[in-house]
């Protein structure tokens, strides 16, 4: 990351906030257009109109023209160790993890192969402007530790927990309920707190843990309750069939996690497209987060989560890569994906939902709102400049805007690493 001197700075441009969610209020996004964003010791103390804001003295400027500048992007649910197998052909979820996912993962023994992948993911989810991720790891603790000191290097905001699994994988990629809460609390102990990073507790899926397993892990979740847990859920129509078999006492799906402690306000459930009136019912109670994966919904075909209806039944949405079940490290793509699910649901997500689902909704869902995803004083400094105009094709179409929704939707529709024309974290240009 650069060295800099100057512990302030300013930053000039169009700047995009929010005072709330603009599925709910319309008028929550605040725009202006020449704006300016003064950062000092990492944190944001100020924004509003670039001719009216108090600037300290000695702060550096950065001036970005016409360029949009906003908070960075948060990634809430992906698996870094599928880096590497992104975009791996044709496959059901349950042949696609059998076939790409488990032989890539049982790789991240290797410490060395760990920290390779880890720097690589987070290369490229900055080179996309995404600042915050959250990740599964492998049921390898030494993957957890890449994945943090990698994190740690660079200043960034990251979270991640050892993924357990103790049936229906791979010899090599199964440990047992004992060793999954021994390691995962060994690893909490370690890193959870420690500068910016935070421990999930993280069994993969019901399928491939055991009762004995999901109550270890409930077990350690109740004796560390700030920290978040996730998994998923309700992905594909066959999966649920096969946890039915698998627990067939369970109500539903959702019951498979709340019989053992996995139900809570800091759950995060990655996917959840099939959803029962009775698992809805109870997540929304206790307010536990739901996230959207759309390019990984398309891309394995699992179906079309209803974003603005559960926004509108009072639900907590983040929005994801789920890379490498998705198909991009790219939240604008994801941003496009979901608006595009979203149409074939009837409804057209709004530019300013589609950037708040991924920056505010997801800081929301990993219960980060008073430290990330919002351009407003006393937030963390992770920014993300966008460039309107980064391709031709975008800057024709952004050049007949009538406002700054027309100007942004086509970045969102068809931007990609190009728009990406800088990148703040914690305070210090890492892309500029």
């Amino acid at each position: 990351m650069e060295a800099m001197t100057a512990k302030s700075h300013i930053l000039l441009g169009q700047t995009l906030s929010f005072d709330g969610d603009p599925f709910n209020d319309p008028g929550a996004p605040r725009h202006e257009t020449r704006g300016a964003v003064v950062v000092e010791d990492g944190v944001i103390t100020s924004t509003g109109p670039a001719d009216t804001i108090q600037r300290p003295a000695g702060a550096q400027v950065h001036d970005y023209g016409e360029k949009l500048i906003t908070a960075g992007f948060i990634d809430a649910h992906m698996h870094y160790p599928q880096t590497a197998m992104i975009a791996s052909w044709g496959k059901r979820l349950i042949d696609w993890l059998n076939d790409y996912t488990f032989p890539e993962e049982a790789r991240f023994g290797d410490r060395a192969y760990a920290q390779e992948i880890a720097a690589r993911y987070f290369d490229l989810a900055l080179a996309h402007g995404t600042t915050t991720s959250v990740s599964y790891a492998t049921i390898h603790p030494e993957s957890v530790d890449a994945y943090f000191t990698e994190a740690q290097r660079r200043g960034l905001r990251a979270l991640t927990g050892k993924t357990c699994m103790d049936r229906n994988a791979p010899d090599d990629l199964r440990d047992t309920a004992q060793s999954a809460y021994d390691d995962s609390k060994a690893l909490l102990e370690t890193w959870h707190g420690r500068d910016r990073l935070g421990y999930v507790i993280t069994p993969r899926f019901s399928p491939t843990s055991t009762p004995e397993q999901l109550e270890a892990l409930g077990a350690l979740w109740a004796e560390h309750t700030d920290c978040l847990m996730q998994t998923h859920i309700s992905e594909q129509v066959e999966e649920i069939a096969w946890v039915h078999d698998l627990f067939p006492t369970a109500r539903d799906y959702l019951d498979t996690y709340e019989a053992h402690g996995l139900l809570g306000t800091r759950a995060l459930y990655g996917h959840a497209i099939h959803l029962t009136e009775r698992e809805e019912a109870r997540i929304k109670e206790v307010g536990a987060g739901l996230v959207h994966c759309p390019t990984s919904n398309t891309f394995i075909g699992s179906g079309l989560f209803e974003t603005a209806r559960l926004k509108s039944a009072g639900h907590r949405v983040g929005l994801a890569t789920d890379t490498g079940g998705g198909s991009s490290f790219s939240m604008l793509r994801t941003m496009a994906a979901a608006y595009e699910l979203s149409q074939l649901r009837g409804t057209a997500l709004h530019p300013s939902q589609l950037m708040w689902l991924a920056t505010c909704g997801s800081a929301d869902v990993l219960h980060l709102r008073d430290k990330i995803g919002n351009l407003a004083p006393g937030m963390e400094a992770d920014l993300v400049v966008l460039d309107l105009h980064s391709t031709a094709a975008i800057a024709q179409r952004a050049a007949r805007a009538n406002d700054i929704w027309e100007a942004v939707f086509p970045t969102i529709m068809m931007g990609d690493d190009r728009a990406i024309s800088a990148v703040w974290v914690g305070g210090r240009p890492c892309l500029d």
